[in-house]
């Protein structure tokens, strides 16, 4: 390698760490707690083209990778002659930015003394755009809130006070709304100030020369790890709840000389509720899907997310079309990867995982005071939205994780912050025994929840869940893992998706789903059974009925528990 190539590789690490210094920026300032706690967000530096050179170690693929075609939409609606020092563009359009009206997209023009060198962006979930509220229940995409065309929340410096006005009158919680702009808007300052400090240390006029050799290399190598796969095709489908009637998603993978295509030809058409999916929202997770399979270790930019060619026919549900309603688009967006892995797991053996939970465990409680009596002086209306995950899939040689988000990479939200966001009380939150599916590789926990309200009040529970109906499967002859379970504590009945009432008093319930397993039962090896029943993981039926377990190791396993010896 020579001086150059040095120079590079140091300056190349270097915008990584100046990007990841703008994602902990947002999420140090941020106010919603789906930032704060859970790293609902992306950041990314882009070269003044609009292509991106490096994104943010925190954050999500579905944003990063969906605001990665987004500035290039920012360019042409602002305009190359309309991009000044100080300015910073917004906007929310699920076609334009990141696949629905809850994520704000800020983007801001950065500048070397006195020359337009690129862009920063960065991307966060805000609890409330107005509207229904967050939930499946809209019918266009006109009742899920208010919609900001790509404009300038700043300009030359200067705030858009008459924009700020009319986000405030139209959500429910404004200044969660407004501080998280400010938080977005900042986070990209942040970004530019150390960009311009690197640039002054390393003697940069722009970023062309370091930007080109990011792209030679990332595409270089991309393309070295395709070639060594083999020139064939293969079909993946799924079958996964919908609102009312089950969505079936089917791909088509095929892998050539210099590229993959991914073609969703086959899917279920939109639904007549807001689970629909923006194409960009579909690109995003499935090349993420290619890329963890394919090229895991290259670093994430245009140019080695450029081979990975995703289509998919206009008017279904994973290339909705305006106006289809669109906020849950993660519940079918998260299942993407799966079905991509359906169609790599014959082409590729021993590489992907089984099917976990896919789509994130979200709930949001909409709390105000009681309406059947009088309610204290303090009840009072909050939104509380929580992120929860179910188990992921197993993986060739190594369990599936436990209550983990895959492949969103988002965090649980701790109970502490839930709570202080609202009069909300989580009363139980454990991992969910016998859940994971079976399999020589076990598949990952879900977890057990029960959700209700302070005194005084009640709530709507808008539930956004999936594998209700159809769990996840196991691979190479593996369990599924168990379905997500939902009831309210007085015995209503409650459905996997929608916005349902709660009285004051009664409780939800919760069963989130665990990953499938990998590799028959029959193969795991006998200590690692034992360990899962040690840790409670299994239930001493599952030690005997799934894995064939002797009574007197489960015997031994117990009495090693109660006795102490194992705690």
């Amino acid at each position: 390698m020579n001086t150059a190539s040095v120079a590079y590789q140091v300056m190349w690490n270097r915008l990584i760490s100046v990007v990841e210094e703008q994602a902990q920026a947002l999420v140090r300032t941020a106010f919603s707690t789906s930032v704060r706690e859970a790293g609902d967000l992306s950041a990314g530096v882009y070269n003044a083209d609009g292509l991106m050179i490096a994104q943010a170690v925190t954050g999500t693929p579905g944003h990063v990778n969906a605001m990665a075609d987004a500035v290039a939409h920012f360019i042409r609606r602002i305009g190359r002659d309309n991009i000044h020092r100080g300015d910073v563009y917004i906007t929310n359009d699920p076609w334009e930015g990141t696949g629905h009206l809850h994520d704000i997209t800020i983007v801001s023009p950065a500048f070397h003394g006195d020359r337009f060198v690129g862009f920063f962006a960065c991307t966060a979930h805000v609890v409330d755009i107005g509207g229904r509220g967050f939930g499946a229940d809209a019918n266009s995409v006109y009742e899920e809130g208010i919609y900001i065309p790509i404009m300038k929340f700043a300009a030359r410096g200067t705030v858009d006070k008459t924009l700020v006005a009319m986000l405030r009158g139209n959500v429910r919680e404004p200044d969660q709304l407004i501080g998280d702009i400010y938080a977005l808007a900042s986070c990209n300052e942040i970004g530019q100030r150390r960009l311009s400090e690197m640039m002054t240390e390393f003697g940069l006029d722009d970023l062309k020369s370091v930007a080109d050799y990011i792209f030679a290399n990332s595409r270089r190598a991309t393309l070295e790890a395709i070639t060594k796969l083999p020139r064939r095709s293969a079909s993946g489908e799924m079958r996964i709840d919908g609102y009312d009637t089950p969505i079936d998603l089917r791909c088509r993978v095929t892998i050539a000389a210099d590229h993959i295509a991914c073609d969703f030809a086959g899917t279920s058409g939109p639904d007549p509720k807001g689970i629909n999916v923006p194409l960009v929202y579909t690109k995003a997770y499935a090349c993420y899907a290619l890329k963890c399979a394919v090229a895991a270790e290259i670093p994430n930019n245009a140019a080695s997310l450029e081979p990975f060619r995703i289509t998919a026919p206009e008017n279904t549900i994973v290339n909705a079309m305006h106006p289809a309603p669109v906020a849950l688009r993660h519940v079918i967006g998260h299942m993407i990867p799966d079905t991509v892995f359906a169609a790599l797991d014959q082409l590729l053996p021993a590489t992907v995982p089984a099917e976990g939970a896919g789509c994130l465990c979200n709930f949001q409680v909409s709390l105000r005071p009681r309406s059947d009596a009088p309610a204290p002086a303090s009840a009072r209306r909050s939104e509380v939205l929580a992120f929860n995950s179910g188990g992921a899939g197993a993986r060739p040689g190594v369990d599936g994780l436990n209550a983990t988000a895959f492949p969103s990479g988002v965090m649980t939200m701790p109970v502490e912050a839930t709570e202080h966001a609202g009069p909300v009380i989580i009363w139980r939150k454990e991992l969910r025994p016998d859940s994971g599916g079976a399999g020589a590789m076990r598949g990952g926990l879900g977890q057990y929840m029960e959700v209700g309200a302070k005194e005084g009040h009640e709530f709507d529970f808008s539930a956004m869940f999936d594998r209700v109906h159809h769990p996840a499967r196991g691979r190479q002859g593996a369990g599924q893992g168990a379905p997500t379970t939902i009831k309210r504590s007085d015995g209503k009945a409650m459905r996997g998706k929608g916005k349902q009432f709660v009285p004051h008093g009664a409780r939800v319930a919760l069963a989130f789903p665990g990953g499938g397993g990998y590799g028959p039962a029959a193969d795991r090896d006998p200590e690692m059974v034992k360990r899962d029943l040690a840790r409670g993981y299994i239930s001493a039926r599952s030690a005997a009925l799934d894995y064939g377990l002797a009574e007197a190791d489960i015997t031994a396993v117990l009495r090693a528990i109660k006795t102490g010896e194992i705690e």
